[in-house]
């Protein structure tokens, strides 16, 4: 558990700053260059680790849920969580975020048959309330053309909360360096496609020092040493255990914005986050237990 602990912090330092880069990277890459831009470099960084595991790439993969978590995981929610922040701080956005364990308890309950007990429908409540509170309670954010922000952002964290429950359901047999590159992999195709669909690529724009930075920070670091420790922590720990690591990114993603964005630091981020982290925390409390009342046995 130790390992396992260590490898949440470390994750937690390393995607809380990557809320930055994304930020850093918008401008000469657009939305879907840094998802292609992300994977594409995460995946060159961890050829090395495959290589090494060639003999398990030979054994038959289940390409079709590898393919599809990582348009969820690493695609669509990247995606989504650059478009939001065209419009929203990195800050807020990162905790948006942390509200993954609480998509990935419902997901579970409608997808998968597990049972949440009245205190997780609790957090989930009070979960739902820090949000209204971080939006300040401007409804229309999530209708209409204001959706773009923190409906995306919510959306991204859904996406998480799937790939997540698809990870332990399907990909328990696989091992984490293969998880991660053929994700990877999947994310670079979603954003090459969305690169071809929407804006170009300003590569010039990347030889900056800060965008350079940016995509080797986001890249080799955020995408594929982070993906790398977060299926590590969904195949050794638990899809709700991995997704507890956004009770720490928002802090770091707060400081780094403040740092290096200038982002201020408003009551309503703050009372919004310890509102959602209280309603995180119950919401991802156990036992769970299926809808035939079977008790779910906990990874270790």
């Amino acid at each position: 558990m130790i390992r396992l602990y260590g490898a949440l912090a470390g994750l937690s330092l390393i995607w809380g700053l990557s809320f930055v880069f994304m930020k850093w990277l918008l401008e000469p890459a657009g939305v879907w260059g840094v998802v292609f831009l992300r994977t594409l470099a995460g995946a060159l960084i961890l050829l090395p680790v495959i290589w090494s595991k060639r003999k398990e790439i030979k054994n038959k993969l289940p390409i079709k849920w590898l393919i599809i978590t990582g348009i969820f995981n690493c695609g669509l929610a990247w995606g989504l969580i650059s478009l939001s922040e065209t419009v929203i701080q990195s800050n807020t956005a990162s905790i948006l975020n942390a509200t993954t364990p609480i998509w990935t308890g419902l997901i579970g309950f409608f997808l998968f048959s597990y049972r949440l007990n009245k205190q997780q429908w609790i957090g989930i409540l009070i979960g739902f309330f820090g949000i209204l509170v971080l939006m300040d309670f401007q409804f229309g954010h999530l209708f209409g053309t204001q959706f773009v922000g923190i409906g995306t952002m919510l959306l991204a964290a859904i996406c998480y909360g799937l790939s997540g429950q698809l990870t332990k359901r399907y990909l328990s047999g696989v091992g984490v360096a293969v998880i991660t590159f053929f994700t990877l992999l999947t994310g670079a195709a979603v954003g090459l496609i969305g690169v071809l669909f929407t804006e170009p690529v300003h590569f010039q724009q990347l030889l900056h020092p800060k965008p350079l930075f940016a995509v080797i920070g986001l890249g080799c670091f955020g995408s594929g040493l982070g993906q790398l420790i977060y299926f590590y922590l969904n195949k050794n720990g638990s899809p709700e255990f991995a997704a507890t690591v956004t009770y720490l990114i928002p802090a770091s993603a707060m400081i780094w914005g403040y740092v290096l964005l200038g982002e201020p630091v408003t009551p309503n981020l703050i009372i919004g986050l310890l509102i959602i982290f209280a309603g995180v925390y119950l919401s991802s409390k156990k036992p769970r237990t299926n809808k035939a009342g079977v008790k779910l046995k906990k990874s270790s």
